[in-house]
C-alpha cells in the first residue's frame, strides 16, 4: 500500500484485525452409571486466563428431565448443588446453585448467565468439544477465540 500523504503510517489488511485462538481447558471425565445416577470424577486443567488444576466429584441423575447436579471439589473443600442450565434466549442460559465451603464454614448461593459470545469485557467466542475415548472416559477440550475487528469510520459528503 502507498503511504498516505498526511504522514500517517500505512495500514495493511493484516493490521486491521487480530484473532487469537487459545486452548483454554482440558478435562478428563471418568464416569460410572449406578442405579439411575451418573457418578463422575473430573480432572480439569485450565490454561487461560491462568494455569489451574481442579478435581471434582460429580453426581447427577440420568433421567432426561434432570434438573440438578451435585459437585464436590476436594481441593477447595466446596460442595454445591447446581441447577441445569435454563435457556433464557437462544444464546443465553441461566444457572443457579447453592453451596457450602468447609474451609471457610460458609454457605452461599450463586447464579450466572452464560453465553458462547463475549465475556470478561473482551470480544470472545468460546466453545467446548467432547470426545468419548472409551466407555466411561471422556476427553473434553475447550477453546476460545479472542478477536479485535477494525474500527470503521467515515462520513457522507
Amino acid at each position: 500500500m502507498e503511504p498516505p500523504p498526511n504522514g500517517e503510517e500505512p495500514t495493511s489488511w493484516d493490521e486491521l484485525y487480530n484473532i487469537n485462538l487459545i486452548p483454554s481447558e482440558l478435562f478428563l471425565k471418568f464416569r460410572k452409571e449406578i442405579q439411575g445416577f451418573r457418578v463422575g470424577v473430573n480432572l480439569e486443567f485450565f490454561n487461560a486466563p491462568m494455569n489451574d488444576f481442579q478435581t471434582k466429584l460429580v453426581l447427577k441423575p440420568l433421567s432426561p428431565e434432570r434438573r440438578w447436579k451435585f459437585a464436590y471439589e476436594p481441593i477447595r473443600q466446596d460442595v454445591r448443588l447446581i441447577s441445569k442450565k435454563i435457556p433464557v434466549t437462544k444464546f443465553l442460559n441461566l444457572q443457579v446453585g447453592i453451596g457450602h465451603n468447609f474451609k471457610m464454614n460458609a454457605i452461599g448461593w450463586k447464579w450466572k448467565l452464560t453465553t458462547c459470545f463475549g465475556g470478561d469485557g473482551i470480544s470472545r467466542i468460546r466453545n467446548k468439544t467432547t470426545l468419548g475415548l472409551v466407555p466411561g472416559l471422556d476427553f473434553r477440550f475447550g477453546w476460545r477465540a479472542d478477536y479485535v475487528l477494525p474500527e470503521v469510520t467515515g462520513q457522507v459528503p
